[in-house]
């Protein structure tokens, strides 16, 4: 016991280290700008204001949307997906895997959950003893299950997901621009340092050129950093620019969601605008701050929605039956209630390419397409 909490121990101090290197690097990048490079090199007053009240404002976003990624609590289900006493006894008493998920079907046939396992099985988390929600997954590092987890990023020693996306969107986003400006404002005295380093003698050295002082080589540095910094994350930043607008999380990009009619990639997309919404907000004024605005509470989640017209919804419900009758079958279809969303509060809804379509007056039900994590 006693050296299974010193290991536990040491993997929680060793999880912070790369917190404290990005920590470091940042504060050493605001010494060497504002002190060496602004008070130190830089000789125009203008030209320092300017500088350090755009760097001032990129830098305070950044650390304040860093900080909110790194210490904001991952959301875990609500109760009502974990089972109750007597159930969880009735399952711990089960051998076998079929009677088990008849006690999971019982238990989640009114829960808002569309998506299962790839062999069709309520997905049932042993380790925290819980019926998982829609794009809710386990995460061994925190060892909980994580609402719509993205992924465990070392860096904030964290896990990204439902509670906290939009804060490390915003994280990377502000890194970019905190970065760019950094590289970009450093660039003419880099070049001038790097010039003035390789003069073999301080004669040779044209008039305007800097003085050959310590402060060159936190001007070189910063410039090195900040470039190398910028490249690494616009890729990341990218990707998950790409991802927000298919309303995918990392997880569900390499492993589709499975729903009652199979696997697809596409099941949680609304559409761009509906899909930047769920994560930001409704409120355009906020999306830019590192304060929760996201849509939703993380367990319930608005499926891809197609307009049938009334000769096929009727085919469809005819065969539903046989459908639902099956083994493959985990729990009845529900159309997700529209009230429990303002994504689908909208007079018209989103259909299977993301875009709007008008509502004909006759075909005023809708089903759901099946597909998940």
């Amino acid at each position: 016991m006693a050296p299974s909490h010193v290991l536990k121990c040491c993997q929680r101090v060793l999880a912070w280290v790369p917190v404290v290197f990005i920590a470091l690097v940042v504060a050493w990048s605001y010494y060497a700008y504002v002190v060496e490079l602004c008070a130190f090199t830089i000789t125009s007053t203008g030209e320092k204001v300017v500088y350090l009240v755009v760097f001032h404002l990129s830098f305070v976003m950044f650390v304040w949307s860093y900080w909110k990624t790194i210490f904001t609590s991952p959301a875990s289900p609500s109760d009502e997906f974990c089972l109750s006493k007597s159930d969880k006894e009735e399952y711990e008493r089960e051998e076998r895997p079929e009677s088990q998920q008849d006690i999971l079907r019982r238990a989640a046939k009114d829960l808002p959950i569309y998506t299962t396992t790839a062999s069709r099985a309520i997905r049932y988390c042993d380790r925290c003893q819980l019926i998982k929600p829609d794009r809710c997954h386990h995460c061994s590092a925190c060892d909980l299950c994580i609402l719509k987890m993205d992924h465990h990023c070392p860096w904030v020693n964290n896990c990204v997901g439902f509670s906290n996306y939009k804060f490390f969107l915003l994280f990377l986003l502000y890194s970019l621009l905190y970065c760019l400006f950094v590289a970009a404002t450093v660039l003419q005295y880099f070049i001038k340092f790097w010039t003035l380093c390789r003069r073999k003698s301080a004669e040779n050295c044209p008039k305007n050129d800097l003085p050959d002082s310590h402060a060159k080589f936190h001007v070189l540095f910063l410039f090195f950093v900040a470039a190398m910094f910028f490249i690494s994350v616009l890729s990341l930043f990218s990707y998950h620019c790409w991802l927000v607008s298919k309303n995918r999380s990392t997880i569900e990009a390499f492993r589709a969601p499975t729903f009652r009619n199979g696997p697809d990639k596409n099941g949680f997309s609304l559409g761009c605008s509906k899909n930047l919404k769920e994560v930001f907000g409704d409120e355009k004024k906020y999306w830019f701050l590192p304060v929760f605005t996201s849509l939703g509470d993380g367990c319930n989640f608005p499926t891809r929605l197609v307009i049938m017209d009334p000769e096929q919804l009727t085919v469809s419900s005819q065969n539903e039956p046989t459908k639902s009758s099956g083994a493959n079958q985990p729990f009845p279809a529900r159309p997700l209630s529209e009230s429990q969303n303002r994504l689908l509060d909208n007079e018209s809804q989103w259909v299977e390419d993301g875009s709007e379509e008008n509502v004909k007056s006759g075909a005023k039900k809708h089903v759901i397409v099946s597909l998940e994590s």
